[in-house]
């Protein structure tokens, strides 16, 4: 693939930015939805609950979660994506139920233990440091919360196998894989995980 190439789709899908991030971002709404709502469904937030979301996109999962969750949080290092998430969730972020903020899913910004769940969709590829990552989403979820994540198979960094085996390096527990093949037409095969912080124990 060409450098050119590579710049062009770095600019629209893997870090947006510009009028191609822009772009992208409409690409992913549409591409990305389903399992963007599937996902929220796998983490079932519930009224009361905070929830992370780690590189929204354009907010189609962030608004899922803001239906269910009391608080919703969206962290992108994506200006072109966080104000499409702006503009998803007009209503919410004006009441103060949603949260948007640059950051990363090493850098989430997030007080130690504060969120119920965290959800990420075709994130994990673009994480430089992810022993990082899932170190700092395992101290931002409070005891008992749990971790969600999907991207597209063929584009994961690591098999999914592999990568449940650094989530249990973290500290994760009781991890889950499969994969999910979303609906429509050239839709492609999601490998997706579910893992938990170990709740506190009492002696």
């Amino acid at each position: 693939m060409s450098s050119a190439l590579t710049d062009v789709l770095d600019r629209a899908f893997g870090h947006p930015r510009g009028v191609l991030g822009r772009l992208g971002g409409a690409v992913m709404a549409h591409g990305n939805g389903s399992t963007e709502r599937h996902i929220v469904h796998v983490a079932k937030p519930v009224h009361g609950e905070t929830v992370l979301v780690v590189g929204p996109g354009p907010g189609v999962g962030l608004a899922e979660a803001a239906d269910q969750a009391t608080l919703t949080i969206g962290v992108d290092p994506s200006e072109e994506m966080l104000q499409l998430c702006r503009q998803r969730c007009a209503e919410q972020v004006r009441s103060g139920s949603v949260l948007l903020r640059a950051g990363t899913a090493a850098a989430t910004g997030q007080p130690p233990e504060s969120v119920d769940a965290v959800v990420s969709v075709n994130n994990v590829q673009l994480w430089d440091d992810r022993p990082a990552a899932f170190a700092e989403l395992f101290r931002v979820l409070r005891p008992g919360g749990r971790l969600v994540l999907s991207a597209h198979e063929k584009w994961l960094p690591v098999p999914r196998h592999e990568l449940a085996t650094e989530l249990e390096a973290a500290g994760f527990t009781d991890l889950q894989t499969w994969v999910w093949d979303p609906p429509g037409v050239g839709a492609t095969r999601a490998a997706q995980l579910r893992a938990y912080r170990p709740a506190e124990t009492t002696e």
